[in-house]
């Protein structure tokens, strides 16, 4: 139980940064296993914009700082490398 009025609205800010970041989690997740099945399922090469849509959802959630700089560096070079693959 918070003690003071700053402690008390300092529980409510997390609260609702909380249920953003679950949010913004979730779509991210959401984004990343479509644009993994779309890859999985391409016939051959697969579209760049497919990739593209992968990387602004990954782009997005590390600008609001869901997610580090450095993972989304990592997913969007998996994403990458799975389409490449693909091509071949």
């Amino acid at each position: 139980m918070a003690n003071t009025r700053s402690a008390e609205k300092q529980r409510r800010q997390a609260e609702t940064h909380k249920e953003r970041n679950r949010a913004a989690k979730s779509r991210l997740r959401s984004a990343l296993k479509k644009t993994r099945g779309t890859i999985a399922t391409a016939e051959g090469k697969v579209e760049q914009s497919v990739i593209s849509g992968g990387y602004s959802a990954v782009d997005k959630a590390a600008k609001a700082g869901v997610i580090k700089k450095n993972t989304a560096s990592r997913y969007k070079a998996r994403l990458a490398a799975a389409a490449k693959r693909k091509a071949t």
